[in-house]
């Protein structure tokens, strides 16, 4: 008898990657008074703290309300977009943070991404592997697989594209459930339970090196996923955590499959200036490896910043093992130290 399971989820959240592929509606290009409304707002930021901006002390009088809706579509709607036009080639480094920080205060509150704090994140090879265990994936130049960052809404600036390669890719995880539920009913059972999935060394105090969530999670009438393959299987290394047995490895490479499948999913490349938001709960995104320039100053480089807007979707409490709490507004990040935000741009 095949187990009881969740609803199939139908809704915007629930695509193809070609019928996305196909369409442009997902990206929302900045108008000239746009732009420059940004640049005055960000200009007495260049040299502060981000974790002192707010929304009111960052007014976007004209942009604000398009901002709304444009999180909305994120969180409700398909679950992602694209604004285009920075004009990071033009402007100081400092400022480009600052409008990426400003902008972000608009979309939700700023979460730490690692353990120093650092709510302003930087997406560079630094001539790491990810065999080391400690090591995060956005710290090389390697393929990063399909996965979930550790908070509602991450969002990426491109300041400086590779030379071959770094392209961004998006897949549905509600269209991965509805594949999984109605293929392998016992495969996506599995994927409801805890699993272990390793810290990769950013330990909150008290806590183990590793959290157990189930990779779908059904709660309150939402499907919400959060995954990390890698960090699954190297959680292994821990004598405490659960073993994988043949289902559960089967179950993952399913997953795995139809993440990579070209029917579910869809690849575009970030143009400098490009900014990129994803809604973790209902999406997992990857990055192809790549190869870089060799002059420093023109080496793939983005920013990123972890969101939690006050409106998201309830969650389970098993979340608050990795977002440290499950309230909108006040989740996600790292957590284990108290911000201390850097807008570093070297």
């Amino acid at each position: 008898m095949s187990p009881s399971l969740p609803p199939a989820i139908n809704g915007p959240s629930a695509w193809f990657g070609p019928d996305m592929a196909s369409r442009n509606d997902w990206v929302y290009p900045l108008s000239p008074s746009e732009i420059e409304e940004i640049r005055r707002a960000a200009t007495p930021w260049m040299t502060q703290n981000p974790a002192g901006i707010t929304a009111g002390a960052f007014e976007l009088p004209e942009l604000a309300p398009r901002l709304l809706a444009i999180r909305h579509e994120v969180l409700q709607g398909r679950g992602f977009a694209l604004l285009r036009g920075l004009p990071v080639d033009e402007w100081p480094r400092e400022l480009s943070a600052a409008a990426f920080c400003g902008l972000g205060v608009h979309l939700g509150h700023l979460r730490a991404q690692n353990a120093r704090g650092d709510l302003l994140g930087h997406v560079q090879d630094v001539g790491l592997r990810s065999d080391d265990p400690n090591v995060r994936l956005y710290q090389t130049a390697e393929r990063q697989t399909f996965h979930t960052d550790s908070c509602d809404i991450v969002g990426l600036l491109c300041l400086q594209d590779a030379k071959q390669g770094g392209d961004s890719a998006l897949v549905s995880s509600i269209t991965m459930w509805n594949v999984m539920r109605e293929r392998w009913p016992h495969l996506a059972h599995r994927l409801l339970q805890p699993v272990a999935t390793d810290r990769r060394g950013e330990v909150p105090p008290g806590a183990q090196p590793f959290f157990m969530i189930p990779v779908f999670n059904w709660y309150a009438g939402h499907m919400s996923a959060i995954y990390q393959r890698q960090y699954i299987d190297s959680a292994q290394r821990f004598d405490q955590a659960p073993r994988l047995d043949a289902v559960w490895v089967e179950a993952l490479d399913r997953f795995d499959a139809l993440a990579n499948d070209p029917a579910l999913n869809f690849h575009m490349r970030l143009q400098r200036g490009d900014i990129q938001l994803v809604h973790n709960h209902t999406l997992l995104h990857d990055r192809t490896a790549f190869v870089d320039h060799p002059e420093p100053e023109r080496r793939r480089h983005l920013l990123r910043l972890w969101l939690a807007p006050e409106d998201a979707r309830p969650l389970p409490p098993e979340f608050a093992q990795r977002y440290g709490s499950v309230e909108p507004g006040r989740r996600g990040g790292v957590g284990a130290a108290m911000p201390q935000a850097s807008s570093r741009m070297s």
